[in-house]
């Protein structure tokens, strides 16, 4: 006898009500016992997350997303770290200078405000721009980082969200034989901080960067950061000198990742979910 699964639309369903692995791979002996099943345990996940939005409601505070932000705030300040802010909008020429033009694949993500403008799609191409700045005072070794949203027009709804949130680090000046060890140490920091115990580091082939160096959490091989170390090709069109090394991470991924999840949507900023609760109940 051919044992019954759930339908696309319940596991979608379920999904969306935050029901676990285990209860999703559920087969039953046909489509009757499966309807009953889907109807009871979706009342089940209703119950519960009005529980845990009235509970969350009534207590107050700050979403997981601006908890993550300021405590990421604290770890990197108190090492040294400067947060700066820049600007959402940004111009065509400084993404050209990231190698993203007309040709490049990810010029079709872009959102566009104009001919020239766009909504920023990464946050380096300010911070590279600040590099240069910061090259002036002479100093050594200069720590910044900036937390800010981004913007890409994503198809894969389960990992990639419209407007995401990233947390960029750059330290300028590391000594060249401790670059690898120092992004690892940066990348570590943030991890701890994010509450992620199982993962890696591997290396990647980035559109933009070349060779990079990801952080990458768990058995689902969930990519949360992308680092690179300076001299780098882009340094040219930037007229950036010396050494350094940066790293981006997706703070609404770390937050998935954090929470064993695979699907990215509960964390972002939407209408659907608070806190990861969802809210279409």
């Amino acid at each position: 006898m051919k044992e019954e699964g759930w339908t696309i639309t319940q596991e979608r369903r379920l999904r969306e009500l935050g029901v676990g692995q285990s209860e999703l791979v559920r087969t039953f002996d046909d489509a009757a016992e499966r309807n009953r099943a889907f109807q009871q345990l979706e009342q089940q996940r209703i119950q519960q997350e009005k529980k845990r939005l009235q509970n969350f409601l009534q207590q107050g505070g700050r979403v997981a997303l601006e908890e993550l932000t300021e405590k990421l705030t604290s770890a990197l300040c108190n090492i040294g770290f400067t947060r700066v802010t820049t600007p959402v909008i940004i111009s065509k020429s400084a993404l050209a200078k990231m190698t993203v033009d007309d040709d490049h694949p990810l010029s079709q993500q872009v959102y566009w405000i104009n001919s020239n403008q766009c909504l920023r799609p990464m946050l380096a191409p300010n911070l590279y721009s600040l590099m240069v700045d910061f090259a002036r005072c002479g100093q050594r070794e200069i720590r910044f980082f900036e937390i800010g949203p981004c913007f890409r027009k994503e198809s894969d709804g389960a990992r990639h969200n419209s407007e995401f949130t990233m947390l960029n680090l750059v330290e300028m000046g590391t000594p060249e034989e401790k670059r690898l060890e120092r992004l690892q140490e940066f990348a570590e920091i943030v991890a701890q901080t994010a509450g992620l115990e199982d993962y890696r580091f591997e290396s990647e082939e980035s559109k933009v960067y070349g060779t990079t160096v990801d952080l990458v959490v768990g058995a689902e091989d969930i990519e949360v950061a992308s680092g690179a170390v300076g001299p780098h090709p882009l340094d040219i069109a930037w007229g950036v000198q010396g050494t350094w090394v940066g790293i981006g991470f997706g703070l609404e991924r770390l937050l998935m990742a954090g929470a064993k999840e695979t699907s990215i949507s509960r964390w972002g900023k939407n209408l659907s979910y608070l806190n990861g609760i969802n809210l279409k109940l």
